[in-house]
């Protein structure tokens, strides 16, 4: 089972000031980089891994979507999701990503917005999420950059010339990460970008895009606070869609 994390009072507590939390997607600065990534959502069947406060699934319905679904593991979360969107045509369920199964090609579009990290094995994820969607069905996620998520510690060093650099270790081992995110002892996962690719390409899916976000210069200059973003790349963000019919 995953790590429930997110029902600890001080992590919900302290995440709950983070402005994608606070502001929904529009505190989340890849968005719009993501939001390109996405199909369109007019009467399309969606689902969201990892739904959180349900910024996402909220969008969805703006957009049309015929039937969105919001799945998370995180009481405290789906609470506030609720709280949030009163009366709008959302159904949250709670249940564990290591090993959900949405029920066989009942979506067209499956999304996640990082959640991704948090799962031990994506391989299976993927051959969850390719029997979930219709064929051609799209699946939209963004994760910890593999550079992010195996950082070193400390994080940042200062170069010989004195510039400030980031610092990785154990890039080529996979696996578990504990970590200090709000609170100590989150765990998260690392997998390499070659990893994912080939997870999705071994379960029938064809990479529409790829993306190491950073912000752009005017995005820096609007929130200063991104600038480590340009040094190292924090997120990576993904899109594939089911390029052939299912043999099993």
């Amino acid at each position: 089972m995953a790590q429930n994390i997110y029902d600890d009072a001080a992590f919900f507590d302290g995440y709950g000031q983070f402005p994608r939390s606070r502001q929904g997607l529009a505190g989340a600065p890849e968005w719009p980089a993501l939001r390109g990534m996405l199909p369109p959502l007019t009467g399309r069947r969606v689902l969201d891994l990892g739904s959180g406060f349900g910024a996402f699934c909220r969008w969805a319905v703006e957009q049309g979507a015929a039937e969105v679904v919001g799945i998370d593991l995180s009481e405290r979360m789906i609470a506030s999701a609720r709280e949030r969107g009163p009366g709008l045509p959302i159904r949250y369920e709670r249940a564990d990503l290591e090993a959900y199964a949405p029920a066989e090609r009942a979506y067209d579009l499956i999304y996640s917005s990082l959640a991704v990290h948090y799962i031990a094995d994506f391989d299976a994820l993927c051959a969850r999420v390719r029997d979930g969607l219709v064929p051609g069905g799209a699946f939209v996620f963004s994760m910890e950059h593999p550079i992010f998520a195996t950082r070193a510690d400390p994080e940042w060093v200062t170069d010989r010339e004195g510039k400030r650099a980031f610092a990785i270790t154990d890039y080529g081992r996979e696996g578990e990460r504990i970590t200090s995110w709000v609170v100590d002892g989150v765990v998260k996962y690392h997998r390499k970008i070659s990893t994912c690719v080939r997870a999705l390409i071994d379960h029938d899916f064809a990479i529409d895009a790829l993306n190491e976000w950073s912000p752009t210069e005017a995005e820096v200059a609007a929130r200063p606070d991104l600038a480590d973003e340009v040094v190292r790349p924090m997120l990576l963000l993904m899109a594939a869609h089911v390029a052939a019919p299912r043999t099993n």
